[in-house]
């Protein structure tokens, strides 16, 4: 039998891998056996040596895409894993995690022989490795600048490696296998390292000083700033006297004599230390701006105690010691930082006169500073306050501090977010349940107007596709054209996001604006030619209306907010005025008899009209307003046509009033009434008694019915204010009446 090496065949009888079988006849032939009792086999094991036994002859001579050898990765990354905290499932997923790419059906097989912890940590660490491809990717095509949005796509990044997994080990791992790769890069000196060392300062390098592996990050900084800063990486290297691991045994003795001290002293402490890397020491010397001789925490110890008054006496004993450094001491228990950080600092002089930083604080500030708002990270990296990304990070730091072999969990449930990419490899952070649709509104807004179909990891999908982190997505759409009404309906499941949704309603808000404005400009430009006015422009005629811009005008138009009548009105030229307006104000202020029920104050008999644009009833405010021809037009205070008519020639005005003690009920005046309702069977004849019972005459009605909606127009005849509001609160309590008011 032949089959491609490293991949299983598909099918065979007793063909074995290592003496694990792949197919069993027995298994194939067992319905035709006797039916025997089984004893259910014990789950499988992780062993890492069985493991590698298994998978290295199938890596044979297969290369990562750098070069390295699988096999020398594989043993790479255990040989890390095991410094960090040995267990049996993270050292066998390190032989295994090429496994994908030379077994068929691999999550069966890992399953099978090494069970599902290490099945489902090799599969995540296969989704974080395809994840870190799209990352170079982007970062190749942008070249060693950093985007405009930079920061928000790397703290996106870290969110959605973290929002990827599902045993949050494997991100352990995946730090593993990068520093693996950097130590390869540096040692073979290849042209490729730049873009592996920005995407690890992006990404792995603050998610390892967020879980606390120290061992990991300042390796990760250290041949980051090698790769993209050689001459300041040569310069600080050059200016330290030690090489790494001398710098870690002084500040080990240091920390051995501070223990032996504060033991004779009785004051029970934990005492560690740690040399400043070279990265974090070029951090410091760009932030703040000093020399390299001004860095003087190369060197620190930190003292965890357990109450406040020890710290002081730890402080006291230390200085009692060592010289201190005069002007470096922050005392940050009294006065903490902003962000509630507490420690006390001093820097002294050791027995060979270099300079040691030492941090003293008690067991709740030591929490607080590595868990809390006061986390180290949250400060150097400018971290959000996500809660699920938080407790996660907490979590994995309690599971790697753990002494004992654990069950693997799932991290922290709860997340509400999705990370997807684009094909350049941009993280899109959406809200859980989002569509191809909400991706592409996330985009751009243009974009998600015109999708009209879409790629999910190089396959079309439906758009209503819910999208899972981790995905690539491609969005296609059109030249022209916008959303369908569709998208809106929440039962079909095109959009999830509520900022994808806003999008839309204000596409076709926007269309309806269009169409109304287009469809107010007819009209107004036939009201023009009926008045023989077509020279007016629109914008003119809107400015002597009161309206801001003529598309408001003709909005206005459709809408019924005002009469065309205005338009006469509004074009009206002036008329001379009225002879001798001085003797007309001195004349005696005697009422006349005025035409219907308005009497005009100080001139007798002149012909008055109430405006059909405001419709004014008693006892409605009112103002006078003289016409040529047509003697007195009657408006209601607030009308905004007499508003706008008397700003340009207010010497028209004249003062009106009702005519007192008339008869009610003498005279019937129209009004117009607008109502708005939910439509339905009978609703203009329950209208149409509300204003038989009020004995009201109906003079017209205009009505309209829109995605089962009414609008109605009544013209009525009112005797007086009074009875109009009866009328009208009866109206609105008509079963389906949403509004129902005087226009």
């Amino acid at each position: 039998m032949h089959f491609e090496r490293g991949v299983l065949p598909a099918d065979g009888d007793g063909v074995t891998l290592g003496g694990t079988p792949i197919l069993r006849k027995m298994e194939r032939e067992a319905p035709m056996m006797a039916a025997v009792p089984q004893v259910p086999p014990a789950p499988p094991e992780a062993d890492a040596e069985r493991a590698s036994a298994l998978a290295f002859p199938l890596y044979a001579d297969r290369c990562l895409e750098t070069g390295e050898p699988i096999r020398e990765h594989a043993l790479a990354m255990a040989q890390i894993i095991q410094g960090i905290r040995p267990d049996a499932d993270l050292l066998a997923a390190c032989h295994l995690f090429a496994i994908h790419a030379v077994v068929r059906d691999a999550d069966r097989w890992l399953r099978s022989n090494f069970g599902a912890p290490v099945a489902q940590l090799v599969a995540d660490l296969r989704q974080l490795r395809h994840l870190s491809d799209s990352v170079r990717k982007r970062m190749r095509a942008r070249g060693p600048s950093e985007d405009a949005d930079g920061r928000g796509q790397e703290e996106a990044l870290r969110r959605m490696l973290l929002a990827m997994v599902n045993d949050m080990r494997v991100v352990v791992l995946r730090l593993a296998s990068r520093l693996q790769t950097l130590r390869f890069l540096a040692a073979h000196r290849m042209a490729e390292a730049a873009v592996y060392a920005r995407e690890t300062r992006a990404l792995y390098a603050p998610l390892a000083n967020r879980l606390g592996i120290w061992q990991i990050k300042w390796e990760m900084e250290d041949l980051a700033l090698r790769f993209l800063e050689p001459q300041a990486y040569q310069h600080i290297a050059s200016m330290l006297e030690e090489k790494r691991s001398q710098r870690e045994q002084r500040v080990a003795a240091a920390a051995q004599a501070l223990g032996a001290l504060l033991q004779q002293a009785g004051i029970g402490a934990e005492v560690s230390g740690r040399p400043k890397h070279i990265a974090s020491i070029a951090g410091k010397m760009h932030a703040k701006e000093l020399s390299f001789d001004r860095v003087l925490d190369q060197r620190a110890l930190r003292v965890v105690v357990d109450r406040v008054d020890r710290c002081y006496e730890v402080l006291s004993l230390v200085h009692q010691r060592w010289r201190p450094v005069e002007g470096q001491f922050d005392d940050y228990i009294a006065k903490p930082k902003p962000n509630g950080y507490q420690s006390l600092h001093t820097v002294v002089e050791d027995d060979d006169g270099k300079p040691i930083e030492i941090q003293i604080r008690t067991a709740a500030m030591h929490e607080q500073a590595e868990f809390g708002v006061a986390a180290h990270w949250r400060y150097k990296e400018g971290g959000g306050d996500d809660r699920v990304e938080t407790e996660k990070i907490a979590w994995l730091r309690r599971l790697l501090d753990w002494q004992r072999e654990v069950e693997p969990v799932r991290g922290p449930e709860g997340t509400d977010r999705v990370y997807a990419l684009t094909p350049q490899g941009r993280v899109i952070e959406l809200p859980q349940g989002a569509t191809a649709v909400d991706f592409a509104y996330h985009i751009h807004t243009e974009l998600g107007h015109r999708c009209r179909g879409a790629r999910v990891d190089g396959a079309l999908v439906a758009l209503n596709t819910v999208l899972r982190t981790g995905q690539t997505v491609e969005i296609m759409s059109a030249r022209t054209g916008g959303p369908s009404r569709d998208w809106l309906n929440p039962e079909l499941g095109f959009l999830a996001s509520a900022r994808s949704k806003a999008k839309v309603r204000q596409w076709f808000h926007a269309q309806e604006h269009e169409q109304s404005v287009a469809a107010g400009r007819e009209l107004v430009s036939r009201e023009l030619q009926r008045l023989g006015r077509t020279a007016v422009g629109l914008e003119e005629l809107a400015r002597r209306l009161g309206f801001s811009s003529a598309e408001d005008l003709c909005a206005a138009a459709t809408k019924d907010e005002f009469s065309l009548r205005s338009i006469e009105q509004a074009l009206e030229v002036a008329v001379p005025a009225p002879p001798e307006p001085a003797l007309l104000l001195d004349r005696p202020r005697a009422p006349a008899a005025g035409r219907g029920s308005v009497l005009v104050v100080g001139v007798d008999s002149l012909l008055t009209s109430l405006a059909r644009c405001c419709r004014p009833i008693p006892p409605d405010p009112i103002i006078g307003f003289i016409t040529r021809g047509r003697g007195i037009s009657v408006h209601r205070a607030n009308c905004a046509n007499a508003r706008t008519l008397l700003q340009r020639q207010p010497e028209r005005l004249i003062e009106v009033q009702w005519e007192p003690g008339r008869a009610a009920g003498a005279d019937a005046y129209p009004v117009e009434v607008l109502i708005l309702a939910n439509d339905r069977q009978g609703l203009l004849r329950d209208i149409s008694e509300v204003f038989a019972r009020e004995k009201l005459n109906v003079t017209s009605v205009n009505t309209l019915s829109r995605r089962d909606q009414a609008q109605m127009q009544f013209t009525i005849e009112v005797p007086d204010g009074d009875a109009l509001r009866r009328s009208l609160a009866q109206l609105a309590e008509v079963k389906g009446v949403v509004i129902a008011r005087r226009r």
